[in-house]
Parts: structure tokens; sequence; C-alpha cells
């Protein structure tokens, strides 16, 4: 990063009339969520033997786990394809990563019935290699560990020279500051293979979920339904990697009122017109061969929701987006975003998973209780209290070094660093 470019931690008051109204939502979520631990799913929720998931998997899980695609496509486009100008964005992009899938972890444990055994694909012994499941279980918890260890770098800028234990912890002191050093320069070394290995189990991972809708050609309805869904999974994944990292850079943009990366998000949101028009293009292509064009204006619940899913969520950002000056305006970029991400990508998980999901003979239908949507809100309300804490903390944020913010405040070694560089 130069140093006209350099991340620095957010000095504002945390506790604002927003993080009071996101604290007390969250507060509900959890006693919900405990409640669910306590007392079980029948009693939590209203998932049965014909519908064995609701929202905690297709928002919690497989939502969340798309939305957090920014951090291996911006970590991909800077560090592997060497775009060095959007290394500014690269540290929100994988907090938002980090943080997605730490919660997507935590939202998934309300959903497994034995919450307790979720350590069993750590053994060997327990292994079961024809599970799509078990692929997904390991590549997502090896990613998370992969995360943090590349959010490593960053605690170590924060704390270098700083550490000042109080009282009995001083003898602490100077072994905290070798370890800092330490793991500073043994990942410098290594960054770029668990940056590469990021990449990889995110593919791996993104395009498993779609596996499981494979497996139920009878449930699920023929708009969705098709043999190519891992690389439609894959495919939207990365599609809303950019639009996520521009969505949430002009959130945090605005809420810390600071000015936006113009230019670098401008930038980015080139490349979305041709992802979204290459997952399109696959989506025609599939439709037409499945010869399942017909449902599309069968008049149903069915092809009304995948008709906002494609013109609403796919086909106006790639209108928005291709038009130069419109990327150059902040308010269309975050329409554009903002339909990619809502309606575009996580339309999709809901559809899949809850509107073409259909059980052969149902007795009655699916709606999420109340404990269900407490959780659910409760976690998101969370993760962006987590993320406000976080950027306060750690210098993830990036601003420019001749103009910097009300806000901001010098990283002196990590500047120091850049000049010797």
């Amino acid at each position: 990063m130069s140093a006209h470019e350099m991340a620095a931690p957010i000095r504002q008051p945390f506790l604002t009339r927003g993080t009071k109204i996101l604290l007390a939502i969250a507060g509900i979520g959890a006693i919900a969520y405990i409640y669910r631990l306590l007392f079980g799913l029948e009693a939590a929720t209203n998932l049965d033997n014909q519908y064995p998931w609701g929202i905690w998997i297709s928002i919690d899980v497989a939502t969340g786990v798309a939305l957090a695609a920014g951090g291996f496509t911006t970590a991909a486009l800077a560090h592997i394809f060497h775009r060095e100008k959007y290394h500014a964005i690269v540290r929100p992009a994988l907090l938002t990563a980090m943080l997605g899938y730490t919660f997507v972890v935590i939202g998934l444990l309300a959903d497994l019935g034995r919450y307790y055994n979720v350590w069993h694909p750590m053994f060997p012994s327990m292994w079961q290699g024809n599970s799509v499941l078990f692929e997904v279980g390991m590549c997502v918890m090896i990613y998370l560990t992969v995360l943090y260890i590349e959010f490593v770098p960053i605690v170590a800028e924060r704390f270098k020279g700083r550490v000042s234990l109080p009282g009995p912890l001083a003898p602490f002191n100077r072994p905290a500051e070798w370890l800092i050093n330490l793991s500073e320069r043994t990942l410098g070394r290594f960054i770029s293979v668990f940056i590469i290995l990021g990449v990889v189990l995110s593919c791996l991972h993104q395009s498993s979920l779609g596996t499981l809708m494979v497996i139920a050609p009878t449930k699920v309805h023929p708009l969705w339904y098709t043999p190519i869904s891992p690389l439609l999974f894959l495919m939207s994944a990365i599609a809303v990697g950019f639009p996520m990292v521009i969505f949430e850079s002009l959130l945090a943009a605005r809420s810390f009122k600071l000015e936006p990366e113009r230019h670098v998000l401008s930038s980015l949101a080139a490349y979305i017109p041709v992802l979204l028009g290459a997952y399109l293009a696959v989506k025609v292509v599939d439709l037409t061969l499945r010869e399942a064009w017909p449902y599309v204006l069968e008049g149903s619940l069915q092809s009304t929701m995948w008709l906002i899913e494609m013109m609403v969520g796919i086909v106006v950002p790639i209108v928005i987006l291709s038009v130069k000056r419109l990327r150059r305006s902040m308010t269309a970029l975050f329409v554009a975003a903002s339909l990619v991400v809502v309606f575009g990508v996580a339309l999709n998980r809901i559809n899949m998973f809850l509107i073409a999901y259909k059980p052969l003979y149902p007795v009655k239908s699916y709606f999420p209780s109340i404990f269900e949507i407490s959780v659910t809100i409760g976690l998101t309300a969370a993760l962006v209290l987590v993320y406000r804490a976080v950027v306060m903390i750690f210098p993830v944020i990036a601003a420019p070094h001749k103009e910097r913010p009300a806000g901001y405040f010098a990283n002196v070694d990590a500047l120091a660093q850049v000049k010797r560089g």
C-alpha cells in the first residue's frame, strides 16, 4: 500500500443512535439463538422432515457465503493479477469476507440438529468423502482459518511497537512484541501462498453449494434445477464479489462520513457488466438446452420471482454499469451494486432454497418462525457492529495521506516502513 493510501483505524464514537438500535436487535437475536440451542429445532423453528432447511440455510449460510466472495475476488484482482490500484479496497474486502464467514458458521450451528458435533470433520476417522456437505464444511473451515491468517499482518501493523500491558502483565510486553515481529516477518514471506489458497478454496465450496441442489431434481422448479448448478453458483459468487465490495465501501464511507474511493470503485465497476453478462449468457443457454423457457411465462410465483431475479438483479445493473458516466456517479454505483447484491445473488439463493424447492407431497407450506427471523436479523446486526468495532481498532479503511479526513490518525510505523520501501 502506498503512503498516500495508507490505512488507519477510525477515531469516532462507537455508540451512536444507530448502533444502539443494532445492539438491541443483536441482543434479541442472541436470546432467540440461545433458546434454539437449549430447546432444539422443533421448539424454535417451523422446520420439519418435508422442509429440512429454511431461512437459516438460504440467507445465513448460502447468501452469506456468496456475499463474502468479495474477499477472494478482490484478493485475486490485486495480488494475483497485480492490479495495484485496487490495494486500497483489499483490506475492507478481507474484513467483510472474514466476518461474513464467521457469522455463516454461527448461523450454521443454529441450523445443525446436533450442533455440538460440528467438530467431527476435523478428525479423519469421521470423514465421508462421498458427501458434498463434507467438502463444503472442510473448505469453509480451512478458508476461514486462511482469512484469519491473512488478517494477522493487519493486527501486527496495529500493535507493533505499541504493546504496553499494565501491572502484573508487564513482563509479557517483550514476548508479545517478539511474537508480533515474528508473525510479521514470517507471513510477509508466505502471504501470497495463503492468498492463492484462499482463492482456490473459495471456488471449491462456492460451486459445491450448487451441487446440493443437483440431488433434488423432483423437488426443485425447472427454472432453477439444472445439472450445471455448481457452475452457476460459482459464477454468481464471482459476479457479486465486486458489487459487494462497492456496496460495503459506500456504506462504510457514508457511515463514517468519509470520502469514498471514487476512482477505485468506478474502475472496479467496469468489470461487473462483463461478469454479470457471462453469468446471464450461461443461464440463457442452459434454459434453451433444457427447453425450460415455457416456465418463464407460466404466471406462477416461481416464474415471477425468476423474472425479478433476472431483470432487476442482473439486466438492470448491466445496463447501468455499462454507461461510463453512471459508473462515475456514486449514487448510480450504489443503486447498481445494491440491485446485484439484494435482487441478484441474495434473491437467487432464497429462490433456490425456498421458492423453487417443494417437497413431493407437502401437507403444509413453510414460513419462518419468530425465532428464525430474530436469529437472522440479529446476526446481521451483530456483523455490522463487529465490523464497526474492528475498523475502529485496526488499520483497515484507506485514506489519502495528504488529505486525511477527520477521524483518522496516522500509523507512524507503517508510514515509515512504506517510505523505507
